[in-house]
């Protein structure tokens, strides 16, 4: 009998004990006690698990790539992006297949050719599930560095046909995507005629940061509204104009400043009330 159908009957006849050992090696590696993963939530992808592992010897599967491992890698890339989203680490999610090695080698340890192979197969499902997670936790990072770019580049209406975008951080050509698509939909969707750039938050402005603030003030114009660059510090002004730096457009050393322009353009204005006179005691 070929070694992975031993294999397979090995884990069908002492699947009671595998699985019992499997979850108490897991206690303490598997972020049971941190809430994270319930033991009956763990108990139902061991044998899940295991059902799939024996299902794979038994067809034949020696190798994680084969065809018979389909829905074990299938299952194995789902847990590992459901662990590294909850918070595992990549050594807890990796424990998982590792603690089963543990297990089965000491139920064969007179059978030297089916420990070979599942022990090779194991290895190699456990460098499999490091590996999912580690993709599956740089698609997390991604996404969450997505959303704090729409969030850190909101579009606020000071008045009608006046927007304002505050920028804070650094200015890079991914975010500057982010903020060209947030600009330009907010002009068409408030018919707006001056959009205000504040780079107060803006660290330091080279030529790369130029360059991007004069893509975005091109695309705005393309649209039909003007543009107003506010938060010109004395130290960016001469890095500025140290690096020969020419935006070509109007700037303001404050948003304040540029609103008042803004108003000025769109023919609005703001004025002190005149105090009132007391008459009469």
């Amino acid at each position: 009998m070929p070694d992975t159908q031993v294999a397979a009957r090995l884990l069908t006849q002492n699947e009671a004990t595998i699985i019992a050992e499997w979850l108490r090696l897991q206690e303490v590696g598997s972020g049971l006690g941190s809430g994270r993963i319930s033991s009956a939530e763990l108990r139902v992808q061991c044998d899940r698990f295991l059902t799939l592992l024996r299902r794979g010897l038994a067809d034949g599967g020696e190798a994680v790539q084969d065809a018979a491992f389909t829905e074990l890698r299938d299952m194995l890339r789902d847990l590992s992006r459901s662990r590294a989203i909850q918070g595992f680490t990549p050594t807890e999610t990796a424990t998982f297949v590792f603690a089963l090695k543990e297990v089965l080698f000491g139920l064969l340890q007179q059978d030297a050719a089916t420990a070979w192979v599942l022990s090779r197969l194991l290895d190699g499902l456990g460098l499999y599930t490091f590996e999912s997670y580690q993709r599956a936790r740089e698609e997390v990072i991604v996404r969450q560095q997505r959303e704090i770019a729409e969030l850190s580049t909101p579009v606020v209406k000071l008045w009608d046909g006046v927007l304002a975008l505050p920028l804070i951080g650094t200015l890079d050509s991914e975010r500057t995507q982010v903020v060209m698509e947030n600009l330009l939909q907010n002009i068409v969707d408030l018919n707006a005629e001056i959009a205000i750039i504040d780079i107060t938050g803006v660290p330091t402005v080279d030529t790369l940061v130029a360059q991007h603030l004069l893509k975005t003030i091109a695309a705005a114009r393309l649209m039909g509204a003007d543009c107003i660059i506010s938060g010109i510090r004395p130290q960016i002004a001469q890095t500025m104009v140290h690096l020969g730096v020419d935006l070509n457009v109007v700037t303001k050393a404050s948003l304040a400043d540029a609103f008042a322009l803004a108003l000025r353009r769109v023919g609005q204005s703001v004025t002190r009330p005149a105090l009132a006179t007391r008459t009469g005691a």
